[in-house]
């Protein structure tokens, strides 16, 4: 613990051991790239337009034509950057533990849901956008691909950071291009209360936006791929969220801007480099992360709405078992339940 100043409560950085040191840098570059490294990026490029380097952006904009589309055609993974150490040191901070209910077989594809969103989706991208967690060692011969916002892929070299992550753009060309062109053993990654679940985040929050949500039971039916529910438990006491209820200001203005850009901008706050009361950093909260049994789906293409419906019944039981049987292992008290909005 460190010391208290007009109700701050800092680091005492004489006496903390480098290995905590190098697991708060981890984490800390990893925010900064989550929040700034794409408009970071292109402002040196429109910088460099007025420089002797503006060659090296003409080069670079062919090149974003020309490659334009490949974050939704299987995306270009580089493994040696999915192993780099400061990933590790990214897992010890909370730490972050990946649990597994059921073996996956090589020879079919899944599609993995996650819940719940959070505020930066910490334990998706840790379990599936690297291989700090041993994702390969416990499901041998699966392939995690984390799916995300196609604004990721628009900002210059930001887009190159992702896919050499093995991250692929959130959209139906993207999925159809995996399920049919990367053969078998592909465990696709949604995490699919995206943007509006992201302002329902906030600690001991229980709710996720799942009702309406069904593109993703299409998806599975068109292709017959099992169905996977993912429990990330802690992930919503990583950070705090300024209230903001329904028919609020805020609120309001939240949606409208989620609607509009397809994420959505919460008011929050974690712990900070220095000091343990305010900043961009996620507290130091155990994540652990449990993947739940398959649930078989028969390849029904152009599915009608009662069978979507009916599916869609079944996953969210399936999602409310995995939670129900794991909620006392990680600190749930019995008479908290899902609330699925």
């Amino acid at each position: 613990m460190g010391r208290k100043i007009f109700g701050i409560e800092f680091v005492d950085i004489f006496n903390i051991p480098m290995e905590r040191r190098l697991q708060t840098l981890a984490v800390f570059q990893w925010t900064l790239t989550f929040l700034f490294l794409g408009i970071a990026c292109l402002t040196v490029v429109l910088a460099m337009c007025f420089t002797c380097f503006a060659f090296l952006v003409l080069l670079y904009t062919a090149w974003y034509m020309y490659d334009f589309y490949t974050p939704e055609r299987g995306g270009r993974r580089w493994d040696w950057v999915r192993n780099w150490k400061i990933w590790r040191y990214y897992r010890d901070y909370f730490p972050v533990t990946l649990h597994k209910t059921s073996d996956l077989c090589p020879s079919k594809n899944y599609l993995f849901v996650y819940h719940p969103h959070g505020i930066m989706a910490h334990g998706a991208f840790i379990n599936f956008g690297t291989e700090a967690t041993g994702f390969k060692k416990l499901f041998p011969g699966i392939r995690s691909t984390l799916l995300s916002l196609k604004y990721q892929f628009l900002f210059p070299f930001n887009r190159e950071y992702c896919m050499a992550l093995g991250v692929c753009t959130c959209s139906k060309a993207s999925i159809d291009w995996l399920f049919t062109k990367e053969g078998t053993g592909n465990a696709v990654v949604l995490v699919v209360g995206g943007a509006a679940e992201a302002l329902e985040s906030r600690p001991g929050s229980l709710t996720l936006t799942l009702s309406k949500r069904k593109g993703f039971i299409r998806m599975a039916l068109e292709h017959g791929v099992p169905l996977v529910p993912v429990f990330g438990f802690g992930e919503t006491s990583l950070y705090c969220q300024m209230s903001n209820p329904e028919g609020s200001l805020l609120r309001r203005f939240q949606t409208t801007m989620t609607k509009l850009f397809t994420f959505s901008p919460p008011i929050f706050h974690g712990r900070g480099i220095f000091n343990y009361t305010f900043g961009i950093m996620p507290y130091r909260q155990p994540l652990n992360i449990v993947v739940g049994k398959p649930l078989e789906v028969e390849q029904v293409k152009n599915a009608s709405d009662s069978l979507v419906n009916e599916l869609h019944s079944k996953y969210m039981e399936s999602l409310n078992e995995l939670f129900e049987s794991n909620k006392l292992k990680y600190g749930i008290d019995e008479s908290r339940h899902l609330v699925i909005i």
